[in-house]
């Protein structure tokens, strides 16, 4: 029952689906193979609806009211994170690309949320690149990170993401690129594997903006000469920080959540990819219990 993995999934965030939304995020090749299932999935208890809305078994109708809410916040904090974006393509050094991630990127917004940017950096500058950003969020927004949460950047030389999984694909296909069109299609080429979990995303990518500053260059020639150094030092620095702020992580946590080499760098502190894969097993489980269905287990 394909229709029926997104809604698991999404139930995690208590984010109930509409129609075209669970037939894009499931496996079907035709939208009325989707709404078949959705159908026989009511008849047996499986699946709810209210309105457009389409929840699993687990979740109340209230929330449908609090997506409508998280939908309309979106809405309201995307244009300040768009300029964001765009501020942070136009004045900081080696950024080459900027995109909207996380709850934002799916048209979620609360209180207790963050706009997250994913951003590719210039090949062998990924670190300076960073803690640069790091460093104005610090000593310039006195270290919010509620419309500045910079935890997630590649080199334009490594685009394709190791870890291949159902999180990671929806993080990919959600993602909103902001700057840089051609660097955004060469990252989704190298990453059509998510095809294997969406077939029906579309990973085409508008026009984008481009913003140019001579203040980025002149700071990029600044800078230039001394990455071969600040490279390596803002990595052993950081990685190091991070290695004893979280030492309660075993190894294997901390090479997901922290992860960190010379062409990629990730904080995810509370390793939410494992937790959000564990509570969809977790899901599968039960499902598979009381409605004799066969989903296999997924790996973070």
């Amino acid at each position: 029952m394909n229709c029926l993995q997104p809604l698991l999934y999404f139930s995690i965030f208590k984010h109930p689906l509409q129609l075209e939304e669970i037939h894009f995020f499931s496996n079907n090749t035709s939208i009325e193979q989707t709404k078949i299932e959705i159908e026989y999935a009511i008849t047996k208890g499986i699946l709810k609806k209210e309105g457009d809305f389409y929840l699993s078994a687990e979740l109340t109708f209230e929330a449908i009211q609090k997506r409508k809410e998280e939908n309309e916040y979106a809405q309201q904090v995307m244009k300040k994170a768009v300029k964001r974006a765009k501020f942070i393509h136009k004045y900081f050094p080696f950024v080459k690309a900027v995109g909207i991630s996380g709850s934002l990127s799916k048209g979620r917004f609360n209180a207790d949320a963050d706009a997250d940017y994913f951003i590719i950096t210039s090949k062998n500058s990924l670190w300076t690149c960073r803690t640069l950003l790091i460093a104005f969020k610090k000593i310039f927004l006195l270290n919010s990170k509620k419309f500045f949460c910079v935890n997630y950047f590649i080199s334009e030389n490594a685009l394709e993401i190791d870890e291949k999984n159902r999180f990671t694909a929806t993080e990919l296909v959600t993602l909103i690129p902001i700057t840089n069109k051609s660097l955004f299609e060469k990252f989704y080429q190298e990453n059509e594997w998510v095809k294997q979990f969406y077939p029906n995303q579309d990973l085409s990518v508008k026009e984008l903006d481009q913003p140019k500053s001579t203040l980025k260059a002149v700071l990029e020639n600044l800078f230039k000469p001394q990455t071969i150094f600040s490279e390596r030092f803002f990595k052993f620095i950081t990685t190091r920080f991070w290695s004893k702020k979280f030492k309660h992580m075993t190894d294997a946590e901390k090479k997901v959540a922290f992860k960190s080499s010379n062409t990629v760098s990730k904080h995810h502190p509370d390793n939410y990819q494992k937790k959000v894969i564990n509570e969809l097993n977790k899901r599968y489980k039960i499902y598979n219990q009381k409605f004799k269905l066969k989903f296999e287990e997924e790996y973070a």
